[in-house]
């Protein structure tokens, strides 16, 4: 292979790639806004973790052993 060839090899990467990574993002994101909206998920109370991080504080949702599943 020449050196233009791989040149032209790695820039397609990058550019598949990046494309990628943009779409991987965003659909992270909205999936995430849509839990929030239907009432799934509460990522609020994720965000106060930084603020309240003593080891006595509730649990942000309850742990849900396999015994409780069956």
């Amino acid at each position: 292979m020449e050196a233009e060839t791989i040149e032209y090899l790695r820039a397609g990467v990058y550019f598949v790639v990046t494309i990628f990574l943009i779409v991987f993002l965003y659909s992270y994101a909205v999936s995430m806004w849509r839990r929030q909206e239907r009432g799934i998920r509460d990522y609020e109370k994720y965000g106060e973790l930084a603020v309240r991080d003593d080891l006595n504080d509730d649990l942000i949702e309850p742990r849900i052993t396999e015994k409780e599943q069956r």
